[in-house]
């Protein structure tokens, strides 16, 4: 109510304006004629005349009326260079303000809500340097001033710096017309102040603070490259140290475009993903699986039974798995597309050296012009009292240690609620071993919804899973050949006995050893990185793991390119790195898989939403195939069919999720997908009904109303 009646009362100001004809006083010829008139005024009373001409350059620049610089020659007639540029440069820069102000108030929630997306590098390059692009077209005159006003309202700037900066940067304009001013009886028209020389100066001038900035760019880059001893000419093009997802995509695409690339790898190629995480998980959760459907086989009109199987050979299948897989990441595929690999741990001792301690003992040293840091993750073992003492497996050691075993772990602790906890803890309990998992916070998955982390663990628990939330766990303890983890919970502490402990509270990333240190380069819980994935040093970057700020394979190799192709073309154009639409899953059954906002991040981003719930229990294919539970939760611009998240929760939701990561990609909504046609019976048509949810729920009923009319009419 309060925005309609300001924006009713501006344009009933401005129409005022204009319908009154007070536009015909804001001319040139009118002030030279009536030159002598103001001047009267101005001498009888020159305190109240300032006044009074200080709020009317305020209401007009305010309310973005035409005629400001008629008036910043009028300011110089009357009150002098010193005087007019006092009164013109504070009272344009109060009006431009208020105008702002206006602008924000009035529009930019609207239109923040309705193109946030395709706005977030404006905003950001506003919220980075904000101060600086509207200082540059402030000094620019040329540049129409009520559009920076309003234009201005919509970003994230502060109104503290939009004054001040505004302040400054109009006062050489100011100063310009203000002086002409001066000379108001002699001026025969207004092109006359700005002669092409002087436009030219005051775009020069414009420019200038972005050629200081490139300066200060390249004198930073001086001073940090400053104690080191650039080579004269270089082995590689790029040297890429780790062989997970990240060092393999940014190797294969540097060999793609005929560098000469390096990748250096300690251990094993294909890194976390392939030998301790994705690959042997999902083979270790497709036998769990299997033999759950074989005890509930009667669920399919067979007859249920226990599955018999060594668990040697389960474990065995898993290395089967990722032995197959293996060639895609090896040393002889890299090598046969172009890429040198070296075996053996890299350390950097300059900006452009490697320095590689090869696995056979020798030593070599690389120069090059980039580097590219993909060391990747490790598990991250809390620092529990008695830990050491009962001993632990995590999902890095857990392959190799459970190989030796026959049967599964009897009794098992897992130590942590997020998904790798989650995805292990129903396995191994699906394979028989009695299974507690321990989360200090409130629930399990805590970066899903509510209802998503409760049917999570509602899933875990008819598996046998003993699900602790709220449980902090203490510290370890040994009697003799028994074991046991003491948690406390409501400020009571108990004890759980286990024959295994899995800790699987989250990975942090790999900082030591590679020099970093030495350079200098800052490493929080990952190594420091602007948007281009540039270290410290500008040829020196960093991508996956390490980098942060997901842990995922697909990311990884998603920031691959963004690194590979800012390090070998970064001379000519940097690209920043794109998080607006990533897709992640949890391989519980039934799998959670989501991209983009659930409604507890639209919630504490303040975002507005709307939900369209489809329940996948009503899905044929899903009654078929026995596994009718779970549901997709779109959330969307509210009145709009723009996707703004996406939560699936079913039966082959990772591969589901894959449509609406592609329809967010390309701004596709809702409708599209509806107009899609799916394949039936497939799961997939859960992604139409859920379209077709929202469709019926923003139907046009009135529309609909004179419809049944029409054809009750046709009737007769």
């Amino acid at each position: 109510m309060k925005r309609t009646l300001i924006l009713a009362t501006v344009a009933m100001l401005v129409a005022a304006y204009f319908l009154l004809g007070l536009d015909r006083y804001l001319t040139l010829a009118a002030v030279q004629d009536r030159l002598g008139d103001f001047e009267a005024i101005r001498q009888a009373s020159p305190i109240a005349t300032a006044l009074g001409f200080f709020g009317l350059y305020v209401l007009a620049t305010a309310l973005s009326l035409p005629g400001a610089v008629i008036l910043t020659l009028a300011a110089g007639a009357l009150f002098g260079l010193a005087g007019g540029t006092l009164i013109v440069s504070f009272a344009s820069s109060l009006g431009a303000t208020l105008a702002f102000l206006a602008s924000r108030y009035l529009l930019r929630d609207s239109v923040q809500a309705r193109f946030g997306d395709r706005l977030k590098a404006i905003n950001d390059g506003m919220a980075k340097d904000g101060a600086l692009y509207l200082f540059t077209l402030r000094l620019i005159p040329a540049f129409p001033f009520f559009l920076v006003n309003l234009l201005m309202g919509l970003t994230p700037i502060r109104t503290g710096t939009y004054y001040w900066v505004s302040q400054l940067g109009m006062l050489a304009g100011t100063l310009v017309y203000v002086n002409a001013g001066t000379q108001l009886a002699q001026l025969s028209s207004l092109s006359g102040i700005l002669s092409p020389g002087v436009l030219l100066s005051f775009i020069l001038l414009g420019v200038f603070p972005m050629i200081a900035k490139a300066a200060l760019g390249l004198l930073q880059r001086r001073r940090v490259y400053a104690k080191w001893q650039r080579p004269k000419t270089f082995d590689r093009n790029l040297v890429v140290i780790g062989g997970g997802a990240a060092g393999l995509v940014t190797s294969y695409i540097a060999a793609t475009v005929k560098a000469k690339v390096t990748l250096v790898e300690a251990h094993k190629m294909g890194g976390d993903c392939l030998n301790y995480g994705c690959v042997p998980s999902k083979a270790l959760i497709k036998s769990a699986k299997l033999a759950h459907q074989m005890r509930h086989a009667d669920h399919y009109g067979l007859e249920a039974a226990t599955p018999a199987f060594s668990f040697r050979q389960v474990m065995a299948r898993v290395h089967r798995v990722i032995s197959e897989i293996a060639p895609h990441d090896s040393v002889e595929r890299y090598t046969g597309l172009g890429v040198e690999v070296l075996q053996g741990r890299a350390k950097i001792v300059d900006p452009w050296t490697v320095e590689v301690t090869l696995n056979d003992g020798g030593i070599q040293r690389l120069t090059t012009r980039s580097i590219v840091i993909a060391a990747g993750a490790r598990p991250f073992v809390p620092p529990l009292p008695g830990l050491d003492d009962v001993g632990y497996v995590t999902s890095d050691t857990l392959w190799d240690e459970f190989a030796k075993l026959d049967t599964p772990p009897a009794r098992m602790v897992v130590l942590g609620g997020g998904p790798i906890g989650c995805e292990l803890a129903q396995s191994f309990a699906r394979l028989g071993s009695k299974v507690t998992q321990i989360e200090m916070a409130p629930r399990i998955m805590i970066r899903e919804d509510q209802e998503v982390s409760d049917l999570a663990r509602d899933s875990l628990q008819r598996d046998g899973v003993d699900v602790l939330t709220g449980h902090k766990a203490l510290r370890c303890e040994r009697e003799g050949d028994h074991k046991f983890i003491v948690v406390e919970h409501q400020g009571q502490e108990k004890r759980i006995g286990f024959d295994t402990l899995l800790c699987a509270v989250g990975r942090s990333a790999r900082l030591q050893g590679y020099g970093l240190e030495d350079l200098g380069i800052p490493t929080e819980r990952t190594v420091v990185v602007n948007e281009y994935l540039e270290t410290l040093y500008p040829n020196i970057f960093a991508a996956g793991d390490v980098a942060g700020p997901f842990q995922f394979t697909h990311t990884a190799g998603h920031q691959a390119w963004y690194a590979a192709v800012n390090a070998l073309f970064g001379g000519f154009k940097k690209f920043k790195v794109d998080y607006s639409v990533i897709p992640w899953a949890t391989f519980i059954e039934p799998e959670v898989a989501r991209v983009g906002l659930n409604e507890q991040d639209a919630k504490e981003k303040n975002i507005p939403y709307e939900v369209t719930k489809y329940g996948i229990d009503d899905l044929d294919r899903a009654i078929a195939d026995g596994s009718a539970h779970g549901f997709v939760k779109v959330l969307t611009v509210p009145g709009k069919d723009r996707i703004l998240g996406v939560t699936i929760v079913g039966e082959h939701a990772g591969d589901l999720l894959a449509e609406f990561v592609l329809a967010m990609k390309h701004g596709l909504g809702l409708n599209k997908i509806l107009g899609t046609i799916h394949t039936y019976p497939t799961m997939a048509e859960a992604n139409k009904y859920v379209a077709g949810e929202w469709k019926r729920a923003h139907a046009p009923q009135r529309v609909l109303a004179w419809l049944g009319r029409y054809h009750a009419w046709r009737r007769g």
